[in-house]
């Protein structure tokens, strides 16, 4: 199933030729000639799905313009699937990986297809007969994200996937850098003052974790037909190790408000209360969440760089973005939630 599967975006076609080429001499693949379409959702990472007549593969590869330092990694995303789904079946399995930038203009890597429904906006219509779908779905996460933070880094191949050690103070640090790359004229003041009481305030690690390091909803799969099982989580080219709170907070991060509602989308969506999700985590690994509000804080401060450098890429590389939303209006809000968190 690829509901979100749509003709490729004018200006994001790729040299199909050479593709395909390159693909045939490195896997093997049926005859059929290869078909092209390209997953709607997101602004980021671009995905194409490549269709050999009954059989399918998803190509992942940066997007177009300039790419802040260490964002868009497709060789740690290869490196990561390669190994993880013999540990974590929701890991889709990746098969090829190139840096070889004369065949589609960057790195890129080929991975299995796996079969469900991305849930953006709203529960789908095949989902909708399931009483209480979005609470359920939202668990199902939770739990998700519990089972990949108990996988044991070394059994999965992946013991130098990064440095847990001093792990969040790297992660304040290099995101205050992405930050003076691109922020707006007119900063938010709230943004120095969240770094500085984040640094003040760094929690001790509750464990090590492989991290999936940016889970929402919208990069995981869900079976139409279960509300409770997720079929995969995508989008893994910041996965590290370290502190698994720092996955948990990215999701609340993403998915309430500073009073701990659901947000927009999740409020339509029926998520369910941020209290049920944190409890039921908590419980899955037997850690203490006392601290959870510094991560969930940084999460909503790290995002705020984000959207500065999606808005520095749309200021740099119009083509294609015209309808895009204006991600700089949402960074002052955010910026505020933050320092009401950390604070």
């Amino acid at each position: 199933m690829h509901d979100d599967a749509v003709s490729v975006r004018a200006g994001q076609e790729l040299d199909w030729a050479a593709l395909e080429s390159h693909l045939r001499d490195h896997l093997e693949l049926p005859a059929e000639p290869m078909d092209v379409l390209q997953f709607s959702g997101g602004h980021a990472n671009l995905t194409y799905l490549l269709r050999f007549g009954e059989s399918a593969l998803v190509l992942r590869r940066p997007p177009f313009g300039p790419i802040a330092p260490g964002a868009h990694d497709m060789k740690r995303e290869f490196r990561v699937l390669a190994q993880l789904w013999r540990s974590f079946p929701k890991a889709p399995r990746a098969f090829l990986f190139s840096d070889d930038e004369s065949i589609v203009g960057a790195p890129f890597f080929v991975m299995e297809q796996r079969l469900g429904l991305v849930i953006r906006d709203q529960i789908p219509a095949s989902m909708a007969s399931h009483a209480d779908a979005g609470r359920r779905v939202f668990l199902a996460l939770v739990d998700s994200m519990a089972e990949l933070h108990c996988v044991d880094p070394a059994e999965a191949g992946l013991a130098d996937l990064g440095k847990p050690d001093g792990f969040m103070a790297r992660q304040v640090s290099g995101w205050q850098r992405r930050w003076e790359l691109v922020a707006p004229d007119d900063p938010p003041l709230a943004m120095r003052e969240v770094k500085e009481r984040l640094e003040r305030t760094m929690p001790a690690p509750v464990r090590v974790s492989i991290l999936h390091n940016d889970l929402k909803l919208d990069n995981c799969q869900f079976d139409p037909a279960d509300p409770d099982h997720v079929t995969a989580m995508f989008d893994w080219d910041m996965a590290t190790l370290g502190d698994p709170l720092a996955d948990l907070g990215t999701l609340l991060g993403y998915s309430y408000d500073t009073d701990g509602q659901p947000s927009g989308r999740e409020a339509a969506i029926g998520i369910g209360p941020r209290d049920e999700a944190v409890g039921r985590y908590a419980a899955a690994l037997g850690i203490d969440v006392e601290l959870l509000d510094w991560y969930e804080a940084f999460a909503c401060w790290k995002t705020a760089v984000v959207l500065a450098q999606l808005a520095e890429r749309q200021r740099r590389a119009p083509n294609g973005d015209e309808d895009r939303p204006d991600y700089a209006e949402r960074i002052p809000a955010l910026a505020e939630r933050a320092l009401a968190l950390v604070r």
